[in-house]
């Protein structure tokens, strides 16, 4: 047995049977298929990367009686060192597809750790001793299997004005029967991301439920493959790719998007975290620290993709000669702080952390001011590579296949100049940053970072809600008890 998990380990598991839809067919084998094959491939490459000599004391752990190593995304810090150490772990995996997979494995086995480290708050339900136990013995097999896991947290869009338990039979996906051996669900979820290269599915309710939804309140986790789990792609940036050289980002890191549909599925009991608790659906994420966990995994992987995106921004500036004018350098200088204050932001909120109980927590604030302001802040570096760019990235060739003319090769090594690059390097840096910034696949991007954490309302709400107001107000307060109307009208004494 190997020493951890290997890229050709987690890609054999993906041949399970999953029942994968695109473009109206069912995919016989999602590794080898031109939607998915390449990015699947990414996946694997990320475990490879762990597995190397080089990157393992680095990259994994051995978790207490196992004799394999597994990622540090499942590590549980105890400490601020320990919280550090992994999370360098995860900017390295983050490197390795600069920042452009948002449901890496990480990301979920980071929601896991935080809602381990709070798992009394399963106890709290009707037979919470049963449903906190389940959760336990699943995050140990996840971990000791190093699982990649995706999740389904929020219901279909459909009459938002209604509540969910309101909406049309059959589309938010609910608890339609139960007996002795489990549960079975039918119905939606989304957005499933990653799913399609993931081993199991994280199932549960981010979305508030109030009383009378109980049928719709439930966590549980599931294989992929498990009868009746219908998976609906959405199109694939992979297949429409023309080549690496074209779309170096798109055709290698589209970690893809899907619907679930749960056609009456079975959850058997010891896969059932939460059952008919519509409050602890929240606390779930919420009472625990899994959101706060989840959400600092995703600050990790973007303090990567912004510096990134940064580099991106000076290279255009190179490519087309630029960068020694001063509006130049104040943008870019204006642009690199930005990539520090996320870095800072992110330090931050693990030195200010927490102890909860035994184990390291970032501080919660913290984490949620720096989604506030990063949602903000990517689609303004996007709008400042484009306008560094200007039409740089349009007036491109069609595709690679336009090398093979020798004439148009001609006309491209005179028209594609740069003080910098040669020609053909200018094209295919110019290809990559459109990739990053103006392709469909870059534009998925930017809504994704715009709204992968809930609408702004919903992350100033957090923000709002952990703030230390008292702190806050009692300044105010204080300054309003040191002095006092009476006494500016009394008498002043000679």
């Amino acid at each position: 047995m190997t020493t951890c998990k290997t890229g050709a380990e987690h890609i054999k598991s993906l041949r399970d049977g999953r029942t994968v839809y695109i473009d109206g067919k069912l995919v016989p084998d999602v590794t080898v298929h031109p939607a998915f094959e390449k990015s699947i491939k990414s996946t694997g490459m990320l475990y490879d990367f762990q597995a190397k000599p080089e990157n393992i004391e680095m990259m994994t752990f051995k978790p207490e009686g196992s004799n394999r190593r597994v990622n540090r995304a499942w590590q549980m810090p105890r400490n601020y060192t320990e919280m550090v150490q992994r999370r360098k772990a995860l900017q390295a995996w983050a490197a390795q597809h600069y920042g452009f997979m948002g449901r890496s494995p990480d990301h979920l086995a980071s929601a896991l750790v935080g809602q381990r480290m709070g798992s009394e708050v399963f106890r709290k339900q009707k037979d919470g001793e049963a449903r906190a136990k389940a959760f336990e013995n699943y995050f140990e097999e996840a971990t000791r299997n190093d699982y990649f896991l995706t999740y389904v947290i929020i219901n279909p869009q459909a009459e938002r004005g209604k509540d969910w338990g309101s909406q049309d039979e059959d589309l938010v996906a609910r608890i339609v029967d139960e007996d002795a051996s489990g549960i079975t669900i039918r119905g939606a979820k989304m957005l499933g991301t990653s799913s399609i290269m993931a081993n199991e599915v994280l199932v549960a309710n981010l979305q508030p439920l109030k009383p009378g939804e109980e049928d719709l309140a439930f966590s549980c986790a599931l294989p992929m493959n498990v009868k009746g789990l219908r998976v609906l792609s959405r199109k694939s940036y992979e297949a429409s790719a023309v080549s690496v050289f074209d779309n170096p980002l798109s055709s290698r890191f589209d970690e893809n998007d899907a619907l679930m549909y749960f056609d009456d599925v079975k959850v058997p009991w010891e896969r059932v975290f939460i059952h008919r608790d519509t409050d602890l659906c929240r606390a779930q994420f919420h009472d625990t620290p899994g959101h706060a966990y989840q959400n600092y995994q995703a600050q990790i992987r973007l303090s990567v993709k912004i510096k990134f995106l940064v580099g991106l921004a000076h290279k255009i500036t190179e490519a087309i000669g630029t960068t020694a004018m001063p509006p130049i350098r104040e943008q870019l200088g204006y642009l690199a702080a930005h990539v520090s204050m996320v870095e800072a932001m992110m330090a931050g909120m693990e030195a200010e952390g927490s102890m909860r109980g035994e184990y390291w927590v970032p501080n919660k604030h913290f984490m949620y001011s720096a989604q506030v302001l990063t949602q903000d802040l990517y689609p303004r570096v996007i709008n400042t590579l484009r306008d560094l760019a200007g039409g740089a990235l349009i007036m491109l060739p069609s595709s690679v296949h336009d090398f093979n003319d020798p004439e148009l090769k001609r006309i491209i090594g005179l028209t594609q100049r740069s003080a910098k690059l040669k020609p053909e390097d200018k094209v295919k840096f110019l290809k990559a940053a459109w990739d990053a910034v103006g392709s469909e696949f870059g534009s998925r991007h930017t809504q994704y970072e715009m709204f992968y954490a809930g609408a702004r309302f919903v992350t100033t709400g957090h923000s709002y809600r952990t703030f230390d107001w008292d702190g806050a107000n009692g300044m105010v307060d204080s300054l309003m008890a040191s002095y006092d109307l009476a006494d500016e009208l009394s008498p002043t004494p000679h």
